[in-house]
């Protein structure tokens, strides 16, 4: 019998991150409206689909596992917190109007974060990836470092948004007229156009950027991300600094995972500081989600049957000599009684089970 992408995916996920000392999360499908609506602006989309349970609370049916996370997890001085999930969310499916549940599967680090515990969920986000298919890349980015880059560059708090939104879409034509409309030096403007249109092997494009940057807080940024990139030098990765285009909870390294196949990221993480800041924890946090759903895409290459057996009956077999053949049939593989052949399911082998006993089709 074929196993799905997303089935495998899932298995070898689990196995993957309880490797490296990862904790199973479970949690309910429901939670407090409120931590949403707090919390919106984090979400993918605000759309929630609500209910109001016997006690007159009003829940939600979870869109994210993140925020909930976060909120069952306590602050513990010097140590580090790791759960992985595979949990279903419920949300407005991109490019539609409708509510979908989604399969997720993916991983948190909360707590005392040092360059270690980063660059092994950036060595896990490409591990994940791995399993899933052999030709994947994974783009990384830095908040921090784009942050420090745009003020670097005098932007007003306006031009700051439109800045980052030019940068995320590649609109290095948007961004010179923005450079113009602030005002802004030519170097100032050289510093974005390089965050635009610098890509691809990390170290081209670090050394690419390293001749623009002036500040403190820009060189601090940079020798943080780039020593973890020389951490990742075996891994397929690609520097990318339109992946990101949110500043206000996300504070360090980004990024998303593509797997040739599918034409949208399956892969989405980053390290969320500012949002634990927001909800008055003291520590720094970083995961990343898996999107399974996505893998259907990959389902598709289906092999050549549905099912090993096909055990045609007829109406006045008996029943107990029927459930011993299945019985032994069984030990070649899968089997499906039926009085006839499904129109829309294919087989490796066709049998009969008459009055006389076991047949071939």
């Amino acid at each position: 019998m074929v196993i799905r992408k997303d089935e495998q995916a899932i298995f070898a996920l689990r196995n993957l991150y309880r490797q490296y000392g990862y904790s199973q999360y479970k949690m309910s499908r429901f939670e407090e409206y409120d931590l949403y609506v707090r919390n919106k602006d984090f979400l993918i989309s605000d759309e929630v689909i609500t209910f109001t349970d016997r006690s007159g609370r009003l829940l939600a049916l979870k869109p994210d596992v993140t925020l909930s996370i976060i909120k069952n997890t306590v602050d513990r001085v010097g140590a580090v917190q790791k759960v992985y999930y595979n949990e279903n969310v419920f949300r407005v499916a991109k490019g539609t109007h409708s509510f979908k549940e989604i399969m997720q599967a993916g991983l948190e680090c909360i707590g005392d974060l040092q360059e270690y515990e980063i660059a092994e969920v950036l060595m896990l986000a490409s591990k994940s990836l791995a399993l899933i298919g052999e030709n994947y890349v994974l783009d990384l980015s830095h908040m921090g470092l784009v942050a420090a880059m745009l003020s670097a560059c005098a932007l007003s708090e306006e031009g700051k948004g439109k800045a980052l939104s030019f940068i995320h879409q590649k609109s290095a034509h948007e961004l010179s007229a923005l450079c113009v409309q602030e005002g802004l030096s030519q170097k100032a403007e050289q510093k974005l156009l390089a965050l635009c249109r610098q890509s691809g092997d990390a170290r081209q494009v670090l050394d690419a950027l390293k001749p623009l940057l002036e500040t403190e807080e820009e060189l601090a940024a940079f020798e943080e991300f780039s020593a973890l990139c020389a951490i990742l030098a075996e891994e397929k990765i690609r520097l990318d600094f339109s992946v990101g285009n949110d500043m206000k909870y996300y504070s360090g390294v980004v990024f998303k995972g593509y797997i040739e196949g599918i034409p949208a990221s399956v892969l989405s993480g980053g390290q969320y500081d500012k949002l634990l800041q927001k909800m008055g924890r003291k520590s720094g946090a970083i995961g990343f989600a898996v999107y399974l759903d996505l893998l259907e895409r990959l389902n598709r290459e289906k092999a050549d049957y549905d099912f090993d057996i096909l055990l045609l009956r007829e109406e006045d077999a008996d029943s107990a000599a029927l459930i011993q053949a299945v019985e032994q049939l069984q030990k070649e593989g899968s089997v499906l009684v039926a009085k006839a052949p499904p129109e829309d399911l294919r087989f490796c082998k066709v049998l009969k089970f008459t009055k006389g006993g076991l047949q071939n089709g």
